[in-house]
């Protein structure tokens, strides 16, 4: 589990494609903490680290992923937001992110707001029944908080200090970025599926 505030910038220093998956080699200041085994999110992708060393990390996305995230569009030298999961005695300073993926958007709109910067995304409709207005949503893993919400598209506003630590400062009309709604919702809307549209008593 993750809380979706972001502690470092990766570089993607290798990337190796095939009809098998991906393989990633990402270079970050967090090396030294991960070990084999850990879970590691990847512009908001749960992904398993496969080998460490002291500059970086590897790990593989298989094409599940691929087909159902931005990492497809990843290449070598990119930006990617990295989170370690989150140990129980953290402080749960974003919201509950469980690095599942739910979907792919795509940025519609950035623009200026004084000293912040206002993205807005265009999401895929089924998944904005769970999107609520001054509620929480991952996009790139990074958690934020729904600062407008349109019949087809969520905005946020990004403050300094997102824009410093992460990489959403650099998105631009047509990125894709990966999205993931409140857990909380899905779990309701579940729950409550069996009496929707039978009276209470």
């Amino acid at each position: 589990m993750f809380t979706g505030l972001i502690e470092d910038v990766g570089t993607v220093e290798k990337l190796e494609s095939d009809g098998d998956g991906a393989r990633l080699r990402i270079a970050t200041s967090l090396a030294p903490e991960i070990g084999l085994g850990d879970s590691v999110a990847v512009d908001g992708v749960c992904l398993t680290a496969t080998a460490t060393d002291a500059g970086g990390f590897e790990t593989e996305a298989m094409n599940q992923t691929l087909a159902v995230t931005a990492l497809g569009g990843v290449a070598a030298g990119g930006a990617v937001n990295l989170e370690l999961a989150m140990q129980v005695s953290d402080r749960l300073g974003g919201h509950i992110v469980q690095g599942h993926v739910d979907g792919v958007g795509e940025v519609l709109e950035a623009s200026e707001d004084g000293f912040a910067r206002r993205i807005r995304v265009g999401l895929p409709v089924q998944l904005l029944r769970y999107v609520v207005d001054k509620g929480s949503i991952t996009l790139s893993g990074v958690s934020l908080t729904v600062a407008q919400l349109g019949e087809d598209w969520v905005e946020v506003s990004l403050i300094p200090e997102t824009l410093e630590r992460t990489n959403l400062g650099g998105l631009d009309r047509g990125d894709k970025v990966n999205v993931e709604c409140d857990i909380v919702a899905k779990y309701v809307e579940r729950l409550a599926a069996p009496f929707a549209g039978k009276e209470q008593a």
